[in-house]
């Protein structure tokens, strides 16, 4: 046997291995490095700083600002007519009930019965024509309140940087948590005067004291209602 009929018979039985007939096989390639990771943040370390803390009666300062005044005696008048009727009714009403009380026994059943009908129909009036005339007049109110709310917000949170507070506490409302504070820490005449600087308008004339009511009628109410009025948030 030859020496290459040697080397196909080695070759079909297997004792030579198909690498040395073949050419190498390429290397696997190598893998991707890896990008590497983040380096960690510096944890936040909170500092302390000395306070100055600002107490402010945020409702009672817009109503206090000249432009304030002005939006409420213009809301005041444009209900005055309304509240002129009403107590007007309240009066009629008064009068029917007096008039009642005065009638002697011997007042036909029929009068009586037409009068007491006469006073219910009025009370039910007056009081569905003051329930409408307060729900108005208290939604004209907290619209006119908002307008100058937001404008005097950003005097506030201007003045309160300015002078390095940092703190800011509303103590508009009655459940205000502040118990006791100095007087300086209060700056709602500040900002009023501020805002008053600021804003171009001039103080409303005084308005004229309105004549004493009779106690027993219901009528719009002669002060603003500021129970939904918005607050400043606390600056930094």
């Amino acid at each position: 046997m030859n020496r290459t009929s040697s080397f196909l018979t080695a070759l079909v039985a297997g004792l030579i291995p198909m690498a040395a007939v073949s050419q190498v096989a390429p290397a696997p390639p190598a893998p991707a490095p890896q990008a590497a990771a983040p380096a960690a943040q510096p944890a936040v370390v909170p500092q302390a700083i000395p306070a100055k803390i600002a107490l402010v009666a945020f409702e009672q300062a817009v109503f206090a600002t000249n432009e304030g005044q002005r939006a409420v005696q213009e809301v005041q008048a444009k209900y005055a007519p309304k509240k002129a009727e009403i107590e007007a009714l309240g009066n009629e009403v008064d009068n029917l009930k007096k008039q009642l009380q005065a009638a002697p026994a011997t007042m036909p059943d029929d009068q009586r019965a037409a009068l007491v009908k006469n006073i219910d129909t009025k009370e039910k009036k007056l009081s569905r024509d003051a329930d409408d005339a307060t729900n108005a007049y208290n939604a004209d109110l907290q619209e006119a309140y908002g307008k100058v709310a937001t404008k005097v917000n950003a005097v506030l949170r201007t003045y309160v940087q300015t002078n390095g507070y940092t703190l800011l506490l509303d103590v508009s409302s009655q459940q205000s948590p502040v118990m006791w504070a100095q007087d300086n820490t209060d700056v709602t005449l500040a900002v009023v005067n501020a805002y008053n600087a600021t804003s171009g308008v001039s103080a409303p004339p005084p308005q004229a004291p309105s004549a004493a009511r009779k106690p027993a009628t219901s009528s719009a109410p002669a002060k603003p209602a500021t129970t939904t009025a918005p607050k400043p948030a606390a600056s930094h």
